[in-house]
């Protein structure tokens, strides 16, 4: 009766030669390789750099005007602008503006990436259901999968972990700028097309302003899913404070793991209060704001 408990084997996929196509792909590609490598490198050092140099108090004060920009509360600002004065007084600064420059370059790659692809599969539902298993596929993977092409094609260091970011974070914000452009209103678009816009003016002047706070939700969770990479990333190299709680697990330090850990809910915690601002303020505080004028527009 053993067969009954033991499930019959047919076939069994022959992974090694995955992984043969692959290094074979990554030796014949390598010029093109190096040279995306040496980009996205360049890139992240670029905006590392520019963080470099923004003197720590102007740093700050920046931080405290974001956040009060965006919670339109004065103590907000100063409560956020002392959390992350925190890191540095942990010492933790320049780790903390090296994470910073890594989810930053790959959040804007990933918002390149995933907005205009957003835009095209909201007006074809065959290309919404072509990607759909893609984005299904892609957000339900183990995050530690995407590790391994990454590091097989482009080493170890930050432009691995930047790829790595972005095919885990880019989800969210094509799914949702999809979501918000198909649910804009019908008779606001109509009534744009009867006043003679043509479709990419309807697009750009009707749909994706009364889309945005859908679509900045989406930059949101894009912004948290990279915070979520940061420790994961540091396994291939990436450095900052996902490097310094990888080191503090591999030396059981408990206290250099949870600094370093409060750290990146500290900088999560600050950037989500931002684009969560971003998202919800300007089109619903103003009486005048764009969204208002849309919807009175079929009435007329």
């Amino acid at each position: 009766m053993d067969w009954l408990f033991t499930f019959p084997e047919f076939f069994k996929l022959n992974t090694t030669a995955i992984d043969t196509t692959v290094r074979s792909f990554a030796v014949n590609a390598e010029t093109f390789l190096d040279l995306i490598k040496g980009g996205l490198n360049s890139f992240v050092s670029l905006v590392l750099l520019c963080l470099r140099h923004v003197p720590w108090p102007l740093f700050l004060l920046l931080v405290a005007l974001l956040v009060w920009r965006a919670r339109r509360s004065l103590r907000s600002g100063v409560l956020y602008a002392a959390l992350v004065a925190a890191i540095g007084f942990a010492g933790l600064w320049q780790m903390m503006l090296v994470t910073l420059s890594v989810v930053l370059a790959s959040v804007m790659i990933a918002l390149v990436i995933g907005i205009p692809i957003g835009i095209l599969i909201s007006g074809s539902d065959l290309a919404n259901k072509m990607l759909r298993p893609v984005l299904d596929t892609m957000q339900t993977m183990p995050v530690f999968v995407y590790l391994i092409p990454a590091l097989l094609l482009f080493g170890t260091g930050n432009a691995s972990g930047v790829i790595a970011t972005v095919i885990y974070a880019v989800v969210p914000v094509i799914r949702l700028t999809s979501l918000g452009i198909r649910q804009v209103d019908k008779e606001v678009v109509e009534a744009a097309r009867a006043f003679g816009s043509t479709r990419w003016q309807t697009l750009f002047k009707v749909q994706i302003p009364q889309a945005k706070p859908t679509i900045m939700a989406g930059v949101n969770q894009t912004l948290m899913m990279a915070m979520a990479m940061v420790v994961t990333t540091s396994m291939i190299g990436v450095r900052g404070l996902g490097m310094e709680v990888l080191n503090a697990v591999n030396r059981i330090e408990i206290g250099r793991g949870l600094v370093a850990g409060s750290c990146v809910v500290v900088l999560a915690i600050v950037l989500d209060r931002v684009t969560q601002g971003m998202s919800s303020g300007k089109g619903a505080d103003s009486p005048n704001g764009d969204g208002g004028q849309a919807h009175d527009s079929p009435s007329r």
